[in-house]
């Protein structure tokens, strides 16, 4: 099965639900860190380095001896990474999408496609968890090709389960993280700002129509209206993870909560059942 972690915004738990249900899990799985912004998963999954290389897309370049300056290329960009100025087409490298669309419309074939790299893709091995991550290069602004090359990872990970941590929020990233998987775990704080980012990831999550529930994390700090705000919708509560202040230490010094506070190993075994009942018997909320 295929589970993406998502949320509302940052900062609710969400890595740290991923990486220790990756820990407590029963058998080998993988981990794609698909919030290529800011992934931070490496930070507890430590093992081996298997694999690192840079990621490239591939950008139009334009043989001006052959370009008329007819625009077709820019109509066709839905970016606007292309703009023709005094009959001379333009590209904004870090605009294009590499949807190949400039190239097969140019009547004149004067677009021609080379590599751009945007970031870099790390591949680990921490004890029975594959984790697969992607880091955006400072100042480029497309997450969702790298996004896609994480995923694209899954080819060779058949028959296992894969945990996505997706990037915050309810933007395309997040969108083409959860977008195939069977079903996504929303991590919400019971508080007034925490209530609001999940009604706008459970917005998100209905849209795309996959089944979905939510983990309360820091239960204990606010009050119940996420709680209240579950039951009403119809929305199944996964789990809830105290506030409690050993495991907010634990989690500050990059340790493992299921290790280091056994205690709490059987909180996120649970959780496991529950989203293998989420998946399997399609029993989450779907709008």
């Amino acid at each position: 099965m295929k589970v993406a972690i998502a949320s509302g915004k940052g900062g609710t738990g969400k890595t740290f639900v991923t990486v220790n249900l990756a820990r407590s899990h029963m058998h080998p799985l993988v981990v794609l860190d698909c919030d290529v912004e800011e992934p931070n998963s490496n930070l507890f999954l430590t093992g081996e380095l298997v694999a690192r290389h840079r990621y490239s897309i591939m950008v139009p370049q334009v043989d001006e001896s052959a370009c008329t300056g007819c625009r077709i290329c820019a109509d066709v960009c839905e970016f606007n990474a292309i703009a023709v100025i005094a009959g001379k087409p333009l590209v904004f490298e870090d605009l294009c999408h590499a949807c190949g669309g400039c190239a097969v419309f140019c009547p004149q074939e004067a677009m021609t496609e080379v590599p751009h790299e945007i970031g870099t893709i790390t591949i680990r091995q921490a004890g029975t968890v594959r984790l697969v991550e992607g880091l955006l290069d400072v100042g480029k602004a497309l997450a969702v090709p790298l996004v896609r090359a994480v995923k694209n990872y899954e080819k060779s990970t058949e028959g296992k389960t894969i945990l996505l941590d997706a990037p915050p929020g309810t933007s395309c990233p997040m969108v083409w993280t959860i977008g195939d998987c069977d079903a996504v775990v929303l991590v919400a704080e019971p508080t007034a700002f925490g209530l609001h980012d999940l009604q706008l990831a459970v917005d998100t999550v209905r849209e795309v129509g996959i089944p979905f529930g939510v983990v309360i994390n820091k239960d204990g700090l606010g009050d119940a209206r996420v709680a209240d705000y579950c039951q009403e919708a119809g929305i199944p509560i996964l789990g809830k993870i105290p506030h409690d202040r050993q495991i907010a230490q634990a989690y500050a010094n990059g340790d493992m909560v299921v290790d280091s506070l056994p205690q709490y190993r059987q909180l996120f075994t649970r959780l496991w059942t529950s989203i293998e009942h989420l998946v399997f018997s399609k029993g989450g909320s779907h709008g």
